[in-house]
């Protein structure tokens, strides 16, 4: 059964899953029962300690689908993520659909294909996925009209995904008290990311906004579903009396206190092929590198 009611945006259904280990939250955007579906930020869940893989997280997902009839028709991530790894194979396998991601994956590829030294067994030009999203590239879910939005900053390659009257952010922004993602991962850039912001804040106010991850303040539980209204009176580091240079000192002294993401080695290596593991080796075992003082 589904955790909860969806969410209703004028016709456009959204239905969150809250992963509390990895602080993300995955998808399913669709019209009602028994219509076209899209999954967004698919969440496979990792343990580090062992190195074993499990689908709980995507089992839920795929008993929301079977339970309301619905046909899987994108599987959309927003960037490549150094927080958790995709489950979007594994729910391709079960339920069908296509693995989409923004064009400027390609860089990301290259960028990370040299760190991890991993040859030919990354193409870097985007072809493990089944489709790349251009800028403003149309698109549809079912009757659900939609359009993708490049929203770099966080990494060169993210992108919003509108659906309907629904908006998924990926790691553009966060909930109006905890602010924004952090620029340090190689291509990301503060400067760009407030502009592309300021971007998505000039849909109208009451334009509804769906965040990837939320990481609460004590005071409250987690929460990710927020409006462009919202975010520009209250947003701490994004409101609207926030210059961009204000926000790039702000965000780069930020960013140098932050550890890095505890699976982003697992992660990267992972997600870069369309969240599909390595090739078993000659033993019949996937292995992940880990670079030793090359980060």
């Amino acid at each position: 059964m589904s955790e909860s009611a969806p969410v209703t945006t004028s016709a456009t259904l959204v239905e969150p899953f809250f992963d509390p280990v990895t602080a993300t939250v995955t998808y399913v955007v669709h019209s009602g029962r028994g219509s076209m579906c899209a999954i967004v930020d698919p969440v496979l869940d990792y343990d580090p300690k062992s190195g074993r893989t499990s689908t709980e997280s995507a089992e839920r997902v795929i008993a929301f689908v079977r339970e309301y009839a619905l046909e899987t028709q994108w599987l959309l991530e927003t960037h490549a993520h150094a927080d958790h790894l995709s489950a979007a194979p594994y729910l391709k396998q079960q339920l069908g659909g296509k693995i989409a991601i923004g064009e400027h994956i390609r860089n990301v590829q290259g960028v990370f294909r040299a760190v991890f030294n991993l040859g030919a067994t990354v193409a870097a030009d985007g072809s493990e996925f089944d489709h790349l999203f251009k800028d403003e590239e149309r698109f549809a879910v079912g009757p659900l009209a939609a359009r993708a939005m490049h929203v770099p900053g966080h990494t060169p390659a993210d992108l919003a995904y509108q659906i309907g009257d629904a908006v998924f952010v990926g790691d553009t922004l966060f909930m109006p008290d905890v602010g924004s993602a952090r620029c340090d991962f190689p291509g990301g850039d503060a400067h760009t990311l407030y502009r592309s912001v300021r971007r998505l804040l000039e849909m109208p106010g009451e334009t509804r906004l769906f965040m990837c991850h939320d990481y609460p303040p004590a005071s409250r539980g987690p929460r990710f579903e927020t409006t462009v209204g919202a975010q520009r009176s209250a947003n701490i580091h994004l409101n609207d009396g926030v210059s961009e240079d204000a926000f790039v000192q702000m965000r780069t002294a930020r960013d140098r206190t932050l550890a890095m993401p505890n699976l982003i080695l697992p992660s990267i290596q992972v997600n870069i092929r369309a969240g599909r593991m390595p090739e078993p080796e000659d033993n019949g075992v996937r292995y992940l590198k880990i670079p030793v003082n090359a980060l």
